[in-house]
């Protein structure tokens, strides 16, 4: 089920040209099922029509404290005890200013004085009011009093400085919402996850690889992150952007993978091998491409190592260690031989010729198998299954 569902957000706006992001942002809150409830300040204002957030959002816009056309006698009371997330994005010098010293004087610092909830702080301005001693300090205040700042990015302004400022995109404003509704059960543990296909090369053009997408490894990797892990995501050449906040570390073949994964083995808590790690390489590789001729061409194979085996065979102690099964055939049973084969703690099997299931999808029908246990899932998102998977583990 998606944590955005039900959940009451409320957004403050304040005089900001980035104040249009945000506009994207209510859409895609709404079309998660979202409550949002957007305050503007009288300067954001100049920047957007309040009509614009009350047609994305469904709920009306609000601006002045003592408004009487609405539906909570003391609405930034009543609206704070409903807040389950306070973004303020974009957020002016100004507003931190207030916001780290309790000046409350218009709709949205009193509301926010009120609210208990998770705070989040999005800057967007002039590179020099960012950079500013005194800008610095009351963010510094705003940390130690609970809030999170979800950091600037570099780039051009509308100012036309170029330089720290630029207001965090609609898309990672998403995620740290996300991640403000998500419960820290991982906190302090450290999770290893590898993700995508990797390239076995034959010549400098061609290579053995498979259909991996990384989707399910890089669900995890998110989801694990969500709830409080310490995640180092080792992945195949793939198409997905690495996700926020996780330790990123990109390889190409099985052997780079093999360095990459059991090189961290001993540091971490959980290792979920999610990746489509070649069985086999070329015994043989050219410098030069190979020039195709008449006759038929044979390239002889070699086994890879077996990064899990490896790790199974020499688990520390405390180390929880998941494998993946894709099969065409005898789901179960195979999977079950290579969890005890591989002394693993779980394997998540899926087979290729289930709909829904397997390469390239966003969703996903797996069978997690321990040692005692077989659960069949029903198809639900990859990123649904990330989370089954982590309940699991913490179980």
């Amino acid at each position: 089920m998606d944590r955005l569902k039900d959940k009451n957000i409320v957004i403050g706006v304040t005089g900001s040209i980035a104040a249009y992001k945000i506009a994207t942002l209510c859409s895609s809150l709404k079309k998660r099922g979202a409550n949002i409830t957007v305050i503007m300040t009288k300067n954001a204002l100049n920047f957007v029509n309040p009509i614009t957030y009350e047609t994305l959002t469904g709920t009306k816009c609000l601006v002045d404290t003592f408004d009487r056309n609405f539906q909570f006698n003391v609405e930034h009371v009543s609206l704070a005890k409903l807040a389950d997330v306070f973004l303020i994005a974009p957020a002016s010098a100004d507003i931190i200013a207030k916001a780290a010293h309790g000046i409350a004087d218009d709709m949205l610092t009193t509301t926010l004085l009120a609210c208990d909830c998770p705070k989040l702080v999005a800057p967007a301005m002039n590179t020099r009011m960012y950079k500013n001693p005194i800008t610095q300090d009351n963010i510094k205040t705003l940390v130690k009093y609970g809030f999170e700042i979800i950091n600037p990015a570099n780039g051009y302004l509308a100012c036309g400085d170029t330089g720290d400022g630029k207001m965090a995109e609609p898309e990672e404003l998403m995620e740290r919402i996300e991640d403000a509704l998500t419960v820290k059960d991982l906190q302090g543990k450290k999770v290893l996850v590898t993700a995508g296909p990797t390239q076995e090369k034959i010549d400098p053009v061609r290579y053995i690889t498979n259909h991996s997408s990384g989707k399910m490894g890089y669900a995890i990797a998110t989801e694990a992150r969500r709830r409080g892990a310490e995640v180092t995501l080792v992945s195949g050449v793939v198409s997905l952007k690495a996700p926020y906040g996780v330790s990123y570390v990109p390889i190409v073949s099985a052997e780079d993978m093999a360095n990459a994964v059991i090189s961290r083995s001993n540091e971490q808590d959980v290792i979920i091998m999610a990746a489509a790690v070649a069985d086999y390489k070329p015994a043989v590789t050219y410098d030069e491409k190979v020039k195709k001729s008449d006759d038929d061409m044979s390239i002889q194979l070699s086994r890879t190592q077996d990064i899990l085996g490896t790790i199974g065979q020499n688990k520390k102690e405390g180390l929880y260690l998941c494998g993946f099964a894709m099969e065409t055939e005898n789901l179960i049973e195979n999977a079950k031989a290579k969890l005890k084969k591989k002394n693993l703690d779980m394997i998540v099997a899926n087979s290729i010729k289930t709909e829904g299931a397997g390469f390239g999808t966003d969703t996903n029908v797996v069978t997690l198998i321990t040692p005692d246990s077989e659960t069949q899932l029903e198809l639900m998102s990859k990123s649904d299954v990330a989370n089954v998977i982590l309940d699991e583990i913490i179980k």
